[in-house]
C-alpha cells in the first residue's frame, strides 16, 4: 500500500482560549476526492490551514507526502474561499494564472521562465481559458472566475489540490460544471474540498468526513444520518436532484418543551 498523501494524527488546536480542533485523525490517500463537511465555526478552514502548513497544531502530528507540509508546498495547490479574491483589481486572466507561479521554489521571484510561460498556456488551454487571457478578471462570469482561480492553483502542477468552499458563491449549473472539472482533475491528482453543499457530493467524491471540532468519518462516500447528527445536532434530510419535494421527519426543537 502506498504512503498516504495526508496523514493527520490526534491533532488539536485552540485560539484565544477556544478549542477549534479536538483530537482530529484524518488520512487522505493518493487519488482520493475527499470532502469535508460540517457547520460554520466547526474548524474546517483551520484544518485546511494546518494541512497547508500555514499554522501549527497545539498537539498531534501532520504529514503531507510523508513530510512536514511546510517542506512540500510546491506539491500543493490551494484554492481559497471565493470571497478572498478582489475581482475589481485590474488584472488580466493570464496575469492571475501566472501569479500562481510566484513563490514556487526558493524565495519569491517575479521572473517567469519560458518553460513556465508554456505551463501557463497549457493550464489555461486545459481549462478553456485561452480565449479569455487578455480579459480583466472582473468582467468574467462566476464560472469563468472559478476556473481562473483553479488554473492559478494548478499552474505549478501540484500533486495535491486543496479547495476551501469553492462553490459557495456560484449558481447551481456553474457548481455542477465545476464539480465535473474536479472529476477530470482527480484522474491525476488528489483532492480535498471543504464544502457546505452536501446535496451533490456523493456523485463526485469517494470519501466524506464531517468536522465539528472533532471529526466523524466512515471511509466511504455516503452521507449518513449519524454523520449529519454528529455535525449539525439535528436530523437533516437531503434533497435529491430531480425530485420536486422532500419530507421532513418530526423532531424536537429548542423551546418546544418536548
Amino acid at each position: 500500500m502506498s504512503q498516504p498523501v495526508i496523514e493527520i494524527r490526534n491533532v488539536s488546536y485552540s485560539k484565544n482560549g477556544r478549542e477549534i480542533l479536538s483530537h482530529v485523525d484524518l488520512v487522505v490517500n493518493q487519488g482520493d476526492f475527499y470532502a469535508i463537511i460540517g457547520p460554520n465555526g466547526g474548524g474546517k478552514t483551520t484544518l485546511l490551514r494546518i494541512m497547508l502548513g500555514l499554522i501549527s497544531p497545539d498537539s498531534g502530528t501532520v504529514a503531507v507526502f510523508g513530510r512536514p507540509p511546510q517542506e512540500v508546498r510546491d506539491r500543493i495547490g490551494y484554492v481559497p474561499q471565493f470571497k478572498t479574491f478582489d475581482f475589481s483589481y485590474p488584472i488580466t486572466v493570464r496575469e492571475m494564472v501566472r501569479s500562481g507561479l510566484m513563490g514556487h521554489g526558493r524565495g519569491v521571484s517575479r521572473r517567469i521562465s519560458p518553460g513556465q510561460e508554456q505551463e501557463v498556456d497549457r493550464v489555461m488551454e486545459s481549462l478553456g481559458l485561452s480565449g479569455l487571457a487578455p480579459q480583466q478578471v472582473g468582467r468574467l462570469s462566476g464560472g469563468e472566475q472559478q476556473r481562473a482561480i483553479v488554473a492559478r492553483a494548478l499552474v505549478g502542477d501540484p500533486d495535491l489540490l486543496v479547495l476551501d468552499e469553492p462553490t459557495v458563491y456560484v449558481d447551481a449549473p456553474t457548481e455542477l460544471q465545476f464539480l465535473d472539472l474536479l472529476d477530470m482533475l482527480r484522474r491525476t491528482k488528489t483532492l480535498v474540498m471543504v464544502t457546505h453543499d452536501i446535496g451533490v457530493l456523493p456523485a463526485h467524491v469517494n470519501r466524506i468526513a464531517c468536522l465539528n471540532h472533532s471529526i466523524f468519518t466512515h471511509g466511504g462516500a455516503e452521507i449518513t444520518e449519524e454523520m449529519l447528527a454528529f455535525g449539525y445536532g439535528c436530523p437533516v434530510d437531503l434533497i435529491a436532484h430531480g425530485v420536486p419535494h422532500r419530507v421532513l421527519r418530526d423532531h424536537p426543537h429548542e423551546g418546544d418543551g418536548e
